[in-house]
Order: structure tokens, then C-alpha cells, then sequence
């Protein structure tokens, strides 16, 4: 196995988290890992609802605070969330300065769209549903024109590289089909969330939350993992992952209904705008029930869908549906990671030379159920901030100690993994669900170790075992209420002559 010294970051992830960190990180020499050319492997780049801040006269910092810390259901960190939300209107101008063609109103100003669970409108969006997109190729474009960036493509992350005292120090990356030690000042996971162990999923089945289990694996706290936030509208037309019908459809006045034509969650105009958590559930209900779920743009959207909403005609086209004719089957799906390794706003985790950004990180300004379009301002904003302590970090030298380089687990045993975390953790859980998911990961890992994507699945499961309680995004059928004290799960590494079955002990 060679080896590569770096004179300043290693960034695992080409999305928009760690896309932002990279060209935060300059002049400092920076290498970025991508499993895949970069547009193709990131969530970031499927995003279509926009980017959440106070842009108008009416709206401020303060209070989309307040709609940020009432949504994660009693778990938002507020100092997290504080920096989050003072940062919005200064992080989409820098967007836009590197080229991101947000849609603007006729004065010039961002135009804004109404989303769940805000009280004003204030999602920036490019071509209606493409912003994702859009804001990624904007980046893509300045870290390739960038001098002090290069990108792996075809590259992933295998192990990571410690000391003796713990401290991260590299990792190892698997390029072109051999193996690299990469030793660096500092290590940045922004290896994305993880949907991809989930059967019915809007994101890369690729992301299996494999950058959380090595980071739990090196010792890092693991923070939330239960809270896995579902999509209530993943359009329903056979396709693994499942296309998105965003949620600014129902802020334009799209409503969802079943087969009979009956509204899921009442006739109010805004009753569709609940949080996501509650439209999920009503949408999980109603299939159950033999009803079918539908959302129906006929009448709020109709002939205007090619223009306003082209990533969600398009899809819908391919499936051979017609949405200004035909309301669209949905279902919901796993769409976004709440928990994950435990960090700050700079990125930075409990371990020495580790950093965590973007959807693999939890810190903690999405609490149990994350706002509608915080995400994108959380990689943006906060992978500027780590890309900047990342490039202050000092390389340390002395022995290391590289981590064993696990197999996949087979592609049989992945689908079988999928379908139980679907049907077990998904939307609604209880006991019984979650003690033969369990069981299922102890055959699984009995007969093929511990991969990342299993021990991913395990942290999730047994966190969500272990919460009897109902809060956000996890809600359980045997214990449908909310505790009245909120509190948090963290996990560390049980030690290595634990003879628990357990993988983790609260910290």
C-alpha cells in the first residue's frame, strides 16, 4: 500500500458540504475524495426545494430560529442553530457570487418560497426545483478553476488512520483500484447521510452512513442516529431511489389526497404544510389503510408545471404519468439524516484531527426533525467554517495506526438489509419491528463481519430501540408520546473487552 503525505486537508466528499470546505480551505493545498465524478454521487446535487434564510423585509434571522428550534422537537442546539441562522443571507450572496443563478423578482431581490413548518416565506430556489442541482455545478466550476484543490474522482473512503493517543491522521482511500494511506493535518468527513440503507429512499443508494460507523469506529460520539427524517411525497412509480416531488408543490397549493379524492390531512388550505414528520405519517396511513396517497398539482400548478417545476415533470414523464392530468402517487421515504457524528459548527468532532460536515455530521441545528431547506444552508454555510479550521490544522508526525479495511457487504444481503430498515425503522416503529431488524444484523454480521453499512444500520436501530418515546422524525407505535424532557442519545464505541452484544454505551 502506498503512501501520500499531505501538506494540508483530506475532505472525504465532493458534495456541497464538502465543496464549500474545500475552497474555504485555500490557499492551503486541499485534496478532495469523490466515489464518483462529482454532480453524480452527491444528495446535495438532487435537492430541489432551495435554500432556507432571511432574505426579505419581513422576515430576520430570529425568526427563522424560532421555526428552526420549533421543529427539531425539543433537541435543537441553540447556539448551533443561532450561528446557522445569522449566517443565511450572507451564505446564499456568496453562492451567488460564484455563480449559482438563483431565481430573483422583478426588483432583483432573491424570490422566496413558502415550505412546511416556516412562517414566512424564505426558501431561495433556482428554476423552481432545481437548486441543488444548480448551486453544485457553481461550485464544481470554482474548485476546478481553483489552484489549490484537486479532486479524486473514483475514489472512496475504506479506513481511517490514527495514533496512539487516538488522534485522526489520515485515512485510507481506495483510488482507481488500489489502496493509498493519505496522511493529513486534518481529516473532514462529508460522506453525506444515509438513506442508502433504507428500501425506499430519495437519496444515493450509494450513502449507507459508512463515514458515521468508521468515524463510531475510531471513537468519535455519535449523536441522535435514531432521528431519520422522511420525505411524505417520494413519488411512488417503481424507481430505486425514488424521485422527489418537492415540497414547494404543496407551498404552491398542491394537496394530497387518496384514490377517492379526499384530502390526507383535512380541507384547511395549509394543512398539507404541517411538519414533515405529521405528513409522512398521514401519507404512511393512508397506503396502509389500502387508500393510496396522491398529491395532486391539477388545479394549483396545472399548465404551469413544465416551467415552475421541470425536475418533477420531467421525472414524472418518464414514468409515463402526466402530473397537470393525473395526481402523482407518493409514498414516504427515507430523505435525510438528523443524526450522525457528533460535532460543532466549525466541523470539528471529539476526535483530534477529525471534522464532520454536512449530512454525516450532527450538529445539532436540526435536532429531531430538520426544517425544510435548512439543509443546504447547513453544508454551505458550515462547510465554509470547517474548511477554514481544517486548513488551520498542523501536521503531526510519529507512527500511525491504519484501521483494517473491511468488505462490502454482498449486494443480496444489502437488499434484504434495505428492505428491513424500511419496513422496521421506517416511518413508524415499535418494538417488535426493531428486535427482528436487530436480529437480522446479528445473522448478517455474523456471517460477514462488520461493514460500514451494517455497523451504520446498527447504530440507527438500536438507537431507535433504545428511545421509547415519540419526538420528530422517530415516532414509535408503542410509545406514541413525547417524554416532557428532551434528551439526547450518544453513543461511543463500547470498550474492546466489553462482552456486550451492544454496540454502543451512552456517552
Amino acid at each position: 500500500m502506498s503512501r501520500l503525505y499531505l501538506q494540508g486537508p483530506l475532505i472525504i466528499g465532493g458534495g456541497l458540504a464538502g465543496l464549500s470546505a474545500a475552497l474555504a480551505a485555500g490557499p492551503a493545498p486541499t485534496l478532495v475524495i469523490s466515489p464518483a465524478p462529482l454532480l453524480e454521487a452527491a444528495s446535495s446535487a438532487w435537492a430541489q426545494g432551495g435554500v432556507a434564510a432571511a432574505l426579505t423585509k419581513d422576515d430576520a434571522p430570529a425568526l427563522h430560529l424560532k421555526d428552526t428550534e420549533a421543529a427539531g422537537a425539543g433537541l435543537v442546539d441553540h447556539a448551533a442553530a443561532v450561528a446557522l441562522t445569522d449566517e443565511g443571507r450572507a451564505t446564499v450572496e456568496w453562492l451567488a457570487s460564484l455563480g449559482a443563478p438563483f431565481d430573483r423578482d422583478a426588483g432583483g431581490q432573491f424570490a422566496v418560497s413558502l415550505e412546511a413548518a416556516h412562517s414566512r416565506a424564505r426558501v431561495a430556489r433556482v428554476g423552481g426545483d432545481g437548486a441543488g442541482r444548480a448551486i453544485l455545478s457553481a461550485l464544481v466550476t470554482s474548485v476546478r478553476a481553483s489552484g489549490h484543490v484537486t479532486v479524486w474522482e473514483d475514489a472512496r473512503l475504506r479506513a481511517l488512520i490514527q495514533d496512539a493517543t487516538g488522534r485522526v491522521r489520515g485515512a485510507v482511500i481506495e483510488h482507481e483500484g488500489r489502496l493509498v494511506e493519505v496522511l493529513a493535518p486534518a481529516t473532514v468527513l462529508a460522506t453525506g447521510g444515509a438513506g442508502g440503507l433504507f428500501g425506499e429512499t430519495t437519496t444515493p443508494v450509494a450513502l449507507k452512513g459508512e463515514g458515521m460507523a468508521l468515524a463510531w469506529a475510531a471513537g468519535a460520539e455519535i449523536l441522535d442516529p435514531e432521528f431519520v427524517q422522511f420525505h411524505p411525497t417520494a413519488m411512488d412509480v417503481g424507481l430505486d431511489p425514488m424521485p422527489l416531488a418537492t415540497e414547494a408543490l404543496r407551498g404552491e397549493g398542491a394537496r394530497l389526497i387518496d384514490r377517492d379524492g379526499v384530502f390526507l390531512l383535512g380541507e384547511a388550505d395549509d394543512a398539507d404544510l404541517k411538519p414533515r414528520d405529521v405528513v409522512a405519517r398521514a401519507v404512511h396511513a393512508a397506503r396502509a389503510s389500502g387508500r393510496g396517497a396522491f398529491l395532486d398539482a391539477r388545479t394549483a400548478i396545472g399548465t404551469h408545471f413544465p416551467s415552475e417545476f421541470p425536475a418533477v415533470f420531467a421525472a414524472c414523464l418518464r414514468a409515463g404519468l402526466d402530473p397537470r392530468e393525473t395526481p402523482i402517487p407518493v409514498a414516504a421515504a427515507a430523505h435525510y439524516h438528523m443524526g450522525g457524528i457528533a460535532a460543532d459548527p466549525d466541523g470539528r468532532t471529539g476526535l483530534e484531527g477529525l471534522f464532520a460536515v454536512g449530512e454525516c455530521a450532527a450538529t445539532g441545528v436540526h435536532g429531531a426533525n430538520r426544517l425544510a431547506s435548512n439543509s443546504l444552508l447547513e453544508a454551505a454555510a458550515f462547510g465554509r467554517r470547517t474548511g477554514r479550521a481544517a486548513a488551520a490544522a498542523r501536521l503531526v508526525k510519529g507512527p500511525v495506526i491504519v484501521g483494517s479495511v473491511i468488505e462490502d457487504l454482498p449486494e443480496a444481503e444489502l437488499a434484504d438489509l434495505r428492505a428491513a430498515m424500511s419496513a422496521d425503522c421506517g416511518v413508524v416503529r415499535d418494538a417488535a419491528g426493531l428486535t427482528r431488524l436487530i436480529a437480522l444484523i446479528d445473522r448478517l454480521e455474523a456471517a460477514h463481519g462488520a461493514p460500514p453499512a451494517l455497523v451504520a444500520a446498527r447504530l440507527v436501530a438500536e438507537a431507535a430501540l433504545a428511545r421509547r418515546e415519540s419526538r420528530g422524525g422517530h415516532y414509535r407505535a408503542d410509545y406514541p408520546d413525547t417524554d416532557p424532557v428532551a434528551a439526547h442519545t450518544r453513543l461511543l464505541k463500547l470498550p474492546v473487552e466489553s462482552t456486550s452484544r451492544s454496540l454502543a454505551v451512552p456517552a
